[in-house]
């Protein structure tokens, strides 16, 4: 049996998570999946996926050959297109991630245009809130809003976004002024992991060295950006996010940003990829598609959240 094409089984089987739907993704019965991850595993001589009647599991060296084979596949795969010289022409899977909230609201429209103009393309989208490994995981395209630590990564800026501290015009109105950070101790906060839980920091005071923490005991933990915006709007307290997660509530005076003079720097937005992808034709295509939309997405929301 050829390894390579084994290898493509074995990861068609953790992409889809079971070896029948590997199959129909591969044109094959389940036998002959379970054959070639069979051979895989006599080749290393050590269990790669521990199998039941309804689950599978990776083994510990069946983690990391899994890596191992993303990255081999992808190395060969840019090495076919190059050689076959078609850089106009994006086809085959394409791996993109984003956080789950951006990736929602943001790419997905834009992910769906890009199949539609490219058939012979299909992509895969994970949505994750921690930051994938691009490399290890198989993954073509990533949306990143932080300050960059790999350097083996080429990125294309696309923006900026703010923290901001948000609330609705009528719990505004009816509860006493937030003027500094300190007065939100007295306010009922709404927070979520990605933002601080019990406790937010903004940025030194003037004639001070140290940022400025405020501590409090939140009245609602939510895990997900829509349950907290949601509760914004609503009225049941204050709440903090990224500033494209509530343009179109500022716009619509569902919210109001308050605390401008004490927010922290913008961050910078980034679709970012491994070195050498974007010479392979559906990483470019995409790349080229998607920076100026997010572009123009990012700076909309800038220009609406800095006027309110």
């Amino acid at each position: 049996m050829d390894r390579i094409d084994a290898m493509k089984v074995f990861v068609a089987t953790l992409d889809e998570g079971s070896l029948a739907g590997a199959g129909r993704r591969l044109g094959r019965s389940p036998a002959a999946v379970s054959r070639a991850i069979a051979f895989l595993e006599e080749h290393t001589g050590t269990p790669l996926l521990y199998r039941t009647t309804r689950t599978l599991r990776l083994s510990d060296a069946g983690e990391r050959y899994a890596l191992a084979c993303r990255r081999i596949l992808a190395d060969l795969e840019e090495a076919d297109l190059l050689a076959a010289d078609e850089r106009s022409a994006p086809r085959g899977l394409l791996g993109v991630t984003a956080a789950v909230a951006v990736g929602e609201e943001v790419l997905r429209p834009m992910v769906e245009e890009f199949i539609d103009r490219n058939p012979e393309v299909s992509i895969r989208l994970h949505l994750l809130d921690r930051p994938a490994s691009l490399i290890d995981e198989g993954i073509d395209v990533a949306l990143r809003i932080a300050h960059l630590q790999d350097s083996t990564l080429v990125a294309i800026p696309v923006g900026e976004v703010r923290r901001v501290v948000v609330a609705s015009p009528d719990y505004l109105a009816t509860h006493p002024a937030i003027k500094t950070p300190a007065d939100l101790a007295s306010h009922p906060i709404i927070s979520m992991t990605h933002f601080g839980l019990d406790s937010w920091s903004f940025p030194a005071a003037r004639q001070t060295a140290l940022p400025q923490v405020v501590q409090f005991s939140p009245r609602f933990i939510v895990n997900t950006i829509r349950a907290a915006r949601a509760s914004a709007v609503a009225g049941h307290g204050v709440t903090r996010l990224f500033s494209y997660h509530v343009a179109e509530e500022v716009e619509a005076g569902r919210l109001k940003i308050v605390l401008r003079d004490s927010e922290h720097a913008p961050l910078p937005a980034h679709l970012v990829t491994p070195h050498g992808r974007l010479s392979v034709p559906k990483v470019r295509g995409f790349v080229d598609f998607a920076a100026p939309r997010l572009r123009d997405y990012f700076e909309q929301a800038r220009r609406i959240t800095d006027a309110d």
